[in-house]
């Protein structure tokens, strides 16, 4: 549970971080995802997804 929580600590600082440096990027970023089908999100999270469980699989075994 502790590694849980510091993976999602982290991915809220990358992301708070991008925000706070980048707030116009994230703004067009975000208008270009809601352009975006839903099949295609899907997929793109699905690939992100199994992507990073993978990398922890690799750091981790």
């Amino acid at each position: 549970m502790s590694d849980l929580l510091t993976a999602l600590a982290l991915a809220m600082a990358i992301e708070g971080a991008l925000y706070a440096l980048f707030p116009e990027a994230m703004k067009r970023a975000m208008l270009y995802v809601l352009d975006q089908p839903r099949g295609y999100l899907r997929t793109a999270g699905v690939a992100a997804a199994a992507l990073g469980v993978g990398i922890v699989w690799l750091v981790r075994g």
